[in-house]
């Protein structure tokens, strides 16, 4: 998942970006609300962290451009202040939750989390397809019950792939939504990844639970539980 993270004090940014990466995700980062604007404009994301008190376009200035352009991905706002009023402001103008500084990383990790869940209409952590299953707070897979070695990419890959299951999934947008900017985005790779997870849910197969169009890009198929 490709999170983006606008904020202005350098020692939380490297933080946040150190541990989001650590956990997964493809992260990038602003350091002022005009910078946090482009990335939000010109790129694909599936969630934004926002601090309020931004330098130049302030956070409640961002959400808003962001918002009345039509950009539907979540926001977690971040605020050092305890003011209410700014709090309600900054749902009111789009964001989705908030953390009040300083605040614990487990739990900012919980509420992305939940935020990402509920956008692709999940309400619990628990994600099962058939026999397929991955459970998005333990970043763990499993097939008829049982847990399936993935490495991070392979992960990356079918989650994305489960949250948007049975929606064509174009080659770019995978890519865009997996790996990190600088990262050698080749598409030869994300077939390998496919392949392998072919050949560890569905070494017979029999399921098809990842079915590729030509041309098109790969969709993830509504498994149901058997009869």
């Amino acid at each position: 998942m490709r999170v983006l993270v606008v904020e202005d004090e350098e020692k939380l940014r490297n933080q946040l970006k150190q541990r989001l990466v650590s956990e997964g995700y493809s992260v990038d980062v602003a350091t002022d609300g005009e910078e946090g604007l482009y990335f939000a404009e010109e790129y694909p994301f599936d969630v934004a962290v926002i601090d309020l008190g931004l330098p130049k376009l302030s956070g409640i200035e961002l959400i808003r451009s962001v918002r009345n352009q039509q950009i539907i991905f979540p926001i977690l706002i971040l605020t050092a202040r305890d003011n209410w009023q700014d709090k309600v402001e900054g749902l009111e103008v789009g964001g989705d939750d908030y953390l009040v500084k300083p605040f614990n990383m487990e739990e900012l990790l919980a509420r992305l989390n939940a935020l990402l869940r509920r956008s692709a209409g999940f309400a619990s952590p628990q994600i099962t397809w058939g026999p397929i299953a991955i459970n998005t707070a333990q970043q763990q897979a499993t097939l008829q019950g049982n847990e399936v070695l993935l490495t991070a990419y392979e992960y990356k890959v079918l989650e994305y792939l489960m949250l948007h299951a049975g929606k064509v999934i174009s080659k770019s947008e995978l890519t865009e939504h997996i790996y990190d900017q600088d990262f050698d985005r080749d598409s030869n790779v994300l077939e390998v990844f496919i392949r392998r997870l072919r050949r560890k849910f569905d070494p017979d197969g029999e399921l098809n639970p990842i079915e590729t169009l030509r041309g098109r890009g790969y969709r993830f198929n509504q498994l149901q539980p058997p009869a």
